[in-house]
């Protein structure tokens, strides 16, 4: 979801400057440690998190682009979805507005506990799934851009992951199961070259 589907970082930049002064490029974030980056107390960071899941703030990230057409054509080849995200389950109405509001409205949308936090319970929350479930189940492909998450992928020795180039995982060795793509262009080529979308026609 994050920083695949949306640009969170950026986003997330701008809420640093508006809430606490901290002025940091989405370049300058080569951390995925958001509290280093932006050399936040844990009290900032408490509610530095607390406002970056609020509706409003949810809502307002762009989406990436060329995701909503990468998605909806491995749709249109047959394929199955999953959107897989570390956000709180709590974030779940919010994030099937954003996804509806991008046309990605209508897949899956799967909440896993990827960071060791908290997990948030109550009537209606989807369920949040440990990091070691994800890991049991079986994809094609999967794409993904946390070098907190990445190195557990390695496990799917039969699974292709495109690593999402971000600055936060320029320095990530990559396991024989990965390949980097720096958007959903380069995403679409791999996705042909495996034989999930159609190639082009010659004309």
């Amino acid at each position: 979801m994050d920083d695949v589907l949306c640009e969170t970082a950026a986003a997330l930049c701008r809420l640093a400057e508006r809430e606490f002064g901290v002025h940091v490029p989405y370049r300058g974030v080569s951390d995925f440690d958001l509290q280093k980056t932006f050399g936040l107390s844990d009290a900032q960071m408490r509610r530095f998190m607390a406002a970056a899941h609020e509706r409003g703030c949810l809502l307002s990230y762009e989406a990436t682009a060329g995701a909503a057409e990468g998605l909806r054509a491995l749709a249109d080849a047959g394929c199955e979805v999953d959107v897989v995200t570390g956000r709180p389950a709590s974030s779940h109405e919010a994030t099937s507005e954003w996804l509806a509001k991008a046309g990605l409205g209508g897949f899956g949308v799967t909440y896993v506990d990827k960071y060791g936090r908290e997990v948030p319970t109550g009537r209606g929350l989807p369920e949040t799934l440990p990091l070691s479930e994800l890991l049991k189940r079986r994809y094609d492909v999967a794409i993904d851009d946390s070098p907190a998450v990445l190195p557990a992928l390695s496990s799917w020795a039969h699974t292709k992951v495109l690593v999402f180039d971000r600055p936060w995982n320029a320095g990530l060795g990559l396991s024989a199961n990965m390949t980097r793509v720096d958007g959903w262009a380069a995403i679409g080529r791999e996705l042909r070259a495996s034989g999930l979308l159609p190639k082009p026609s010659a004309t």
